[in-house]
């Protein structure tokens, strides 16, 4: 929840002088203008230093405005906050709240940010791990799963409703009221796809599934639906449109795909192992992680019988993909054979381009390109700051006098890398 003018004057020990204080904070401005409110959307706390009287009329303005507090700074222009403001804004329910002057403004603005920011990322954070749970309750328990789990998400009653307007899946359904009136009303509005209303002391939703209308989702919580809320509810709404468009194994399959290109998009997805293998094959295993791309079957387990990439994690299954397509266009069985299998080099190629790099360095490189020049997973492998590794490749590039961007000075390298020894 966002930071409240009372939350704030607490952590920043600013006294409270009038008003109601229990109003979230959603800016902060500083302004001597006589009249501010042209400039203002509603939501903020405004600081001054009262270089301008402040009158009652002025008090009434920002409540208008839709302003949710006053900061008026002492030990400039004042010593203290004048009487007949703190009655001003007493008697328009203005939180007024005195800021000292060993509290500079810019803390305050701060301090805002900070949680405006944790917010944020709390309400991200919040709705990708939801987006997790019902593609996985989509997988492994079907429409019935996706739909309890939304009404724990959010904390609610949740009615799915079929074509013909009967309800097929709930959960906490007795809470929920005759949403027939509503329902034949949104589908008769000319084109809409939702509605939102108020009954019986509960915030309703509904959303029209698919543009064919296969059904109708509808959620009811006790307050409205945030922002996060409503992108953890149209997730599930694109989930069941799915699920009602398809039936059985087609559908599974589609969610498994969707769930493959999150994978590939660099979102782990639950239910793998910690370490694996990606395979291209043409068969799907009777149990485990599949799906189908690109007119392929991809497996990613331990073991399996086909084309496959080095050893990988949930964040590197981009990268495990390009080694396994490598690995079938060779014509080798996995991507650790496609590296060990290039053509012979010239003699004394391979020394004559290594040479300018010492063993650091070149054990650096290797893992970089085994990991196709990403930042992150090499630097994990290597066990240094990705920093570090970013300096260990300037170094190199330096020692060549070449930039390592080209694709072709990669290739040599990769070759002359690993013909050492040979």
């Amino acid at each position: 929840m966002p930071i409240t003018l009372h939350e704030l004057a607490l952590t920043l020990r600013l006294p409270v002088l009038a008003g109601d204080v229990s109003k979230p904070v959603g800016w902060v401005h500083g302004t001597e203008l006589a009249d501010p409110t042209p400039f203002l959307e509603g939501g903020e706390l405004l600081l001054t230093t009262g270089l301008r009287p402040l009158s009652a009329d002025y008090v009434e303005r920002l409540v208008r405005a839709g302003v949710v507090g006053l900061g008026f700074g002492t030990g400039l222009g004042h010593d203290v906050v004048p009487a007949a403001l703190v009655d001003a804004a007493e008697r328009a329910g203005l939180g007024l709240v005195e800021v000292p002057r060993e509290v500079p403004f810019i803390a305050i603005s701060k301090a805002v940010s900070k949680a405006l920011a944790a917010d944020e990322y709390a309400a991200l954070t919040r709705t990708s791990d939801a987006q997790r749970a019902l593609t996985r309750a989509a997988v492994s328990t079907g429409v019935a799963g996706v739909v309890r789990r939304l009404g724990q998400w959010v904390d609610g009653w949740v009615v799915l409703l079929d074509a013909a307007g009967e309800a097929v899946h709930t959960h906490n359904a007795r809470l929920a009221p005759d949403l027939t009136a509503e329902v034949v009303r949104l589908r008769t509005a000319g084109g809409l796809a939702s509605a939102a209303f108020e009954t019986d002391g509960r915030h309703v939703f509904l959303q029209v599934l698919g543009s064919r209308a296969r059904g109708v989702l509808a959620v009811g919580t006790a307050a409205p639906l945030d922002a996060a809320d409503l992108s953890i509810v149209n997730t599930a709404a694109s989930l069941l449109t799915l699920a009602l468009a398809q039936n059985g194994d087609a559908t599974v399959k589609e969610l498994r795909t969707c769930q493959f290109r999150l994978l590939l998009a660099g979102q782990p997805v639950d239910g793998l192992p910690e370490r694996f293998r990606v395979f291209l094959t043409g068969t799907p295993p009777e149990d485990g992680f599949w799906a189908e791309h690109e007119g392929q079957i991809i497996v990613l387990a331990k073991e399996f019988d086909g084309f496959s990439s080095s050893e990988v994690d949930v964040t590197e299954v981009a990268r495990g993909y390009r080694e396994a397509r490598q690995a079938r266009e060779a014509g080798v069985r996995t991507f650790e054979d496609f590296a060990g299998s290039a053509v012979p080099l010239p003699d004394g190629f391979a020394d004559a381009l290594l040479r300018p790099l010492d063993q650091e360095t070149r054990e650096t490189l290797k893992v970089w390109l085994g990991h196709n020049g990403a930042w992150d997973p090499a630097a994990t492998a290597l066990g240094v700051h990705r920093h570090t590794l970013r300096n260990r490749v300037r170094k190199a590039e330096q020692a060549l006098n070449r930039s390592l961007d080209s694709p072709g000075l990669r290739a040599e390298l990769w070759l002359a890398l690993h013909s050492e020894g040979q």
